[in-house]
């Protein structure tokens, strides 16, 4: 059979299910790979479903957009929580999950051949999502401490350049970016920049999936609030992580208002309109009382605790950044093993599972991303502990 030759052999393979495909041959591997919770959706997700099936007429296509009473929500919670105003300069657009809003905007503001910079580690779909649309990942490195750079990123933009992307609380590090950082990214890509005979800015992608999840007093940032942002930068929202939702795929953006009109183009070719089964679930979702949130991710930074605790028994094989977000931390191990055979090793000889740095990017040193989040925590000792036993025996053999 002939080969088949796309653009798509320029796109790198996602890691999960590969490293998925590793556990299931190695029964009872405990996994510390997808960036998941371990909880489900509020009771209240459930309940308006019967909502949903209450009106035969959800049964035809709706908005592109998403159903009114979700965006009505969703400009509420934007408000109290993000300091994010829904006007006349901006919008809402609801999606098939973040990922979803990622494509989105890179379809809606690029060319081929155009630049987007991505801060490494990257997350490994954003890189991905730049190549399939024929564009061209600059990349720039984060600091010691994996935090942001903005001189760097300034002397990285070209005339190609079309947005920079920074995710806080950040995946895969799990470190939380600094207002001072993020207001210094936004006012850089609000700057004009000179293409041919037309001025033009150059969007901030703000991926803010992990919003909720900051531990030791640390408070989220969104750049979607900074005063006189709103013509350049796009917000990216989820709730698989916060509300238990990863297989609903419902996420949302907050988008200038020049951008709908193409962003409402690729959304109807590629979806038509997000699952209204689904935005029904999220309303739901998003009646929660505030102790579903502070219970649900209290009790991950229980776990976070423990995890940490055993990390830090591996101080001198590894390194190990402070991290007050998300549900990852990352390792630097101080061995010249390639990340993929230390992560093969793992599975097969210790039953615990993380994910390569080379998926996010990181090719020159041996990186691990250690995943905490779906774990109750008595499992997460377990696999920390058989993680920090691997390492010991495998990296000093």
């Amino acid at each position: 059979m002939e080969s088949l030759t796309s653009r798509m052999q320029g796109v790198q393979s996602p890691i999960i299910p590969v490293v998925g495909e590793l556990i299931k041959n190695s029964p009872g591997t405990i996994s510390l790979g997808q960036g998941v919770v371990s909880y489900n959706p509020p009771a209240a997700a459930r309940e308006f479903l019967a909502k949903f099936f209450a009106e035969p007429a959800n049964n035809l296509y709706k908005s592109v957009e998403g159903i009114p009473p979700l965006l009505t929500t969703l400009a509420e919670k934007l408000s109290a929580f993000n300091g994010i105003e829904i006007n006349r300069e901006n919008c809402i657009v609801v999606t098939a999950g973040s990922n979803m809003g990622f494509m989105n905007a890179i379809l809606a503001i690029t060319n081929p051949g155009d630049e987007i910079i991505l801060n490494t580690p990257y997350y490994f779909n954003h890189e991905m999502a730049i190549a399939m649309a024929g564009c061209r990942a600059v990349l720039v490195a984060t600091d010691e401490n994996y935090q942001l750079r903005p001189e760097a990123i300034a002397q990285a933009i070209t005339p190609k350049t079309r947005a920079v992307v920074t995710i806080s609380p950040n995946n895969p590090t799990g470190v939380v970016y600094s207002e001072a950082a993020l207001r210094q990214v936004n006012q850089i890509c609000g700057i004009q920049r000179s293409c041919g005979e037309s001025d033009r800015s150059i969007y901030h992608i703000s991926d803010e999936a992990y919003e909720y999840f900051t531990y030791n007093g640390v408070k989220h940032i969104s750049p979607g609030a900074f005063g006189n942002s709103s013509e350049y930068t796009i917000s990216l929202f989820s709730l698989s992580k916060a509300y238990g939702f990863a297989s609903w795929r419902i996420g949302y953006m907050v988008i200038p208002q020049h951008l709908l009109v193409a962003v409402k183009k690729v959304q109807d070719t590629i979806l038509i309109c997000p699952p209204v089964i689904s935005q029904y679930a999220a309303l739901g979702a998003l009646q929660a009382k505030e102790e579903y949130l502070k219970s649900n991710i209290g009790a991950i930074a229980q776990v976070r605790q423990v995890v940490l605790d055993s990390l830090n028994r591996l101080q001198g094989l590894c390194s190990i950044t402070p991290a007050n977000g998300a549900f990852y931390f990352f390792l630097k191990v101080n061995t010249q093993m390639d990340a993929f055979e230390l992560v093969k090793r793992l599975i097969q000889e210790y039953k615990v599972a993380v994910i390569p740095g080379t998926t996010f990017g990181m090719d020159d040193g041996c990186y691990l991303r250690v995943a905490y989040g779906a774990l109750q925590k008595e499992t997460a000792k377990e696999g920390i502990e058989r993680l920090v036993q691997g390492l010991q025996n495998i990296v000093r053999s």
